[in-house]
């Protein structure tokens, strides 16, 4: 009876042995990315970190950005972009980091200026769902490291994005502020535990007030900031997936997208919306990872059409036509 016990006991142990390190070496479970509360941005990426989940490297810098370590200051002829945004310019755990857009920039932009910089950085300042006021709050705390150009990175979503809160730190399981003991905890609070409602960010979510106008002057005060430092500023919109062909946007998008239009125009910002061209290709469907996220082939397209305009912007004589 006692080796019977005995045997049993060995096989659940390595059986759960087998899960537990599968669950890591497979899925990358026990090892998720962590947050930090930030009084005025809200939430960041814990700095320096790396970490591979479903098969996708992600490395986090000592400044919270998706990315290698930096220098504070450029190379004196280098090119140093800086890309603000959420979970689309960050690319998730579903983007390796060689295929963000920033990763993909950062590989592109030295071909199409025929390598006149010594050294070309896209600097990948991003977390999941940061709005327009999380990004103005971070570039008012890190400045912008010398970049020669911002590039703000939005979504149809972002217009109606509420105010930065620290609240779903460490509460809600898409922003862990600290490792599980084990993978298969991971994997049960994530997949089969419900989530806790945490009442206080339902306040935060129902705010109040001309929302569209409050983040329209977050990324009027990040153009100004960017003007400040003699940088240049593009901003870009991506569309939701639901919003290309029709019916199109709703008929609320679509009047926050005109405000957009109109206050782009009046307050001369460089602005690329990409609903029209996305609308334009012959698979729009198959550049989203999900009704939101780009997959590789949407960063691409993406990044493309960012580094043209902005060797525009920056006056790059040496464009590739």
């Amino acid at each position: 009876m006692k080796i019977a016990l005995s045997v049993i006991l060995a096989v659940v142990v390595g059986l759960f042995l087998v899960i537990e390190i599968g669950l890591r070496s497979l899925f990358g479970f026990g090892n998720p990315l962590i947050y930090i509360g930030d009084e005025q941005i809200g939430y960041l990426l814990a700095p320096n970190q790396r970490t591979c989940r479903f098969g996708n490297r992600i490395e986090i810098n000592e400044y919270s950005m998706r990315g290698s370590p930096i220098k504070k200051i450029p190379a004196p002829s280098g090119l140093r972009i800086l890309l603000l945004g959420d979970s689309i310019a960050n690319g998730g755990w579903w983007t390796d980091q060689t295929n963000t857009i920033s990763s993909l920039m950062m590989r592109s932009l030295p071909l199409s200026t025929n390598s006149n910089y010594q050294e070309v950085e896209v600097l990948n300042a991003s977390a999941n769902s940061w709005g327009p006021r999380n990004e103005l709050a971070y570039l008012e705390k890190f400045g912008n490291f010398n970049a020669q150009a911002v590039v703000l990175l939005i979504n149809t979503d972002d217009l109606f994005a509420t105010p930065p809160t620290s609240l779903p730190v460490g509460r809600d399981r898409n922003y862990p502020d600290r490792k599980p003991p084990l993978a298969l905890v991971e994997v049960w609070q994530r997949y089969i535990v419900k989530q806790k409602p945490i009442p206080e960010l339902q306040a935060v979510q129902n705010e109040s007030g001309d929302r569209v106008g409050i983040n329209l002057e977050a990324i009027a005060k990040i153009q100004a900031l960017t003007r400040q430092s003699n940088s240049k500023f593009l901003l870009v919109m991506t569309p939701l997936l639901r919003e290309i062909g029709e019916p199109g946007p709703r008929d609320y998008e679509i009047k926050a997208r005109q405000r957009l239009s109109d206050f782009t125009k009046a307050q001369q910002i460089n602005y690329i919306d990409f609903l029209p061209s996305f609308n334009s290709t012959p698979n729009p469907q198959g550049l989203f990872h999900d009704h939101i996220h780009l997959n590789l082939q949407g960063n691409k397209f993406v990044s493309e059409v960012m580094e043209r305009s902005l060797l525009e912007i920056l006056g790059d004589s040496s464009l590739r036509h």
